[in-house]
């Protein structure tokens, strides 16, 4: 399964993932051509320079013209499938996969794998840190920003895999078989891409689609969607929820986190109020790593600390400074309405709130309508700022500013803010339009908020 060695392989996307499988690829001795849409004078150079001196055959900005004779193509999260060179390609008998299959097929080490729409991020973090702290050697890769393939190669049987999972990752597996599998929430989200919400819940359920009945698949009981999707599962189905008591599974009992398991022994965790994260949403996500790892074979007593003590990730609900009493916070990771409204939900007190981005083909109704009086001010960026704006004005709300940059939004919402109230960055839009990725997006607004404060 994973014999690469004088297969004819094209690589289409040259971001993280693309690179990182192309690199891999030619250490299993693969014949690699890579393509990227954009034009040579905007990749970096010494990718060129590295790809050439491999005799790696580069199509920028021009399609393959080999698609005949492959073997198989890796396509980068967030390429189009339906693609015309690579619809060429399978016709032709290539295999289409993605960066993740192939680190599954040639790599080493088991695998923990966590999607959903939102907080996923948060949750594979914590997911890694309590294997960190259970001394089991740990990586943390995936949709988080490190390529799966660029550990799993150099990985034991030993090592775990805590992956972050995207759709778009998980609709070109083939054979990937996590030992737990998590599935947080599914709301519309990439309807660019997957057209309708069912599409998008069946790429999410890949997930666990090749798990046996001696492996875990930790599933949101309080999101019909996901919870939705069990009859297609053969693994043991262990749900976690905020809001009620179950028969098995991992919730919330008289305040406390708790583990009921199959002999229905309840196994304390910690309490609900202990957690440093803020936010129903961050609750979910401690509930959802809770399960994962003690599924996984951990200790309740490292999973209660490393619970005690988890922070946070960056671009997540970040506090990113404060001037004159008014407190600005980077939610760059907010890229669909959900995300954003749950960030909403966790704010205390008013918010001047930047939004705006990259549209990806999503409605904005209850986004605005989630406002429920602490949004005193809206402050738009970016291809969506009309369309949102538009829905905003239709549904009541008019305090509104258009804004060119992210350094204008800055200045703007601390103009609008008062002492006690938050500055929120949480644009429930993608960055593509403006920004290579959220992370920039994020780093960008920290920046302008320290040229606020000097």
């Amino acid at each position: 399964m994973n014999h690469l060695e004088n297969k004819k392989v094209l690589v289409v996307g040259l971001g993280k993932s693309g690179i990182a499988a192309a690199q891999a690829l030619l250490k299993l001795g693969a014949v690699v051509s890579v393509y990227d849409k954009k034009r040579e004078e905007h990749i970096d150079p010494q990718l060129i320079q590295f790809l050439r001196n491999k005799n790696v055959t580069c199509y920028f900005a021009m399609e393959p013209d080999e698609t005949d004779n492959l073997d198989m193509v890796v396509i980068s999260p967030g390429v189009p499938l339906d693609i015309e060179f690579v619809q060429k390609a399978k016709a032709a008998g290539a295999e289409v996969i993605g960066e993740l299959e192939i680190a599954y097929r040639v790599g080493k080490g088991k695998y923990v794998a966590i999607t959903g729409t939102n907080g996923k991020t948060t949750t594979t973090t914590l997911v890694g840190e309590i294997f960190k702290n259970a001394g089991r050697k740990t990586h943390v890769v995936g949709n988080v920003g490190v390529a799966v393939i660029s550990k799993a190669l150099c990985s034991s049987e030993e090592d775990w895999m805590v992956t972050e999972t995207s759709s778009f990752q998980l609709e070109t597996t083939k054979y990937f078989q996590p030992e737990v599998s998590a599935l947080l929430n599914i709301t519309p989200d990439h309807m660019d891409r997957h057209k309708t919400l069912e599409n998008y819940a069946q790429a999410k359920a890949m997930i666990f689609k090749n798990q046996n009945e001696n492996q875990y698949f930790v599933v949101n009981y309080d999101d019909e969607v996901s919870y939705g999707l069990i009859s297609q599962c053969k693994a043991k189905v262990i749900p976690f929820s905020r809001k009620s008591v179950l028969d098995q599974g991992c919730f919330v009992l008289d305040g406390d986190i708790v583990i009921k398991d199959e002999e229905g022994t309840y196994i304390d965790i910690c309490g609900a109020d202990e957690l440093k994260i803020p936010g129903a949403h961050n609750l979910e996500n401690a509930l959802a790593a809770a399960a994962v790892s003690y599924y996984a074979g951990i200790s309740k007593d490292v999973i209660a600390k490393t619970l005690r003590e988890f922070e946070g990730v960056e671009h997540r609900l970040e506090f990113s400074g404060e001037v004159d009493g008014v407190r600005f916070v980077n939610d760059s990771k907010g890229t669909n309405p959900d995300a954003s409204i749950k960030a909403i939900e966790a704010i205390n007190g008013g918010i001047i709130l930047i939004a705006g981005g990259y549209d990806k083909g999503s409605q904005y109704d209850e986004f605005i309508n989630a406002f429920n009086g602490k949004v005193k001010h809206l402050v738009l960026l970016g291809k969506t700022a009309p369309k949102i704006k538009e829905t905003a004005e239709r549904l009541g709300f008019t305090n509104i500013t258009m804004a060119k940059d992210m350094d204008e939004c800055v200045k703007v919402g601390y103009k609008h803010a008062q002492p006690g109230d938050t500055v929120l960055l949480s644009p429930a839009c993608a960055s593509w339009d403006m920004y290579t990725c959220f992370e920039q997006r994020g780093e960008h607004f920290k920046n302008c908020v320290r040229d606020l404060e000097k």
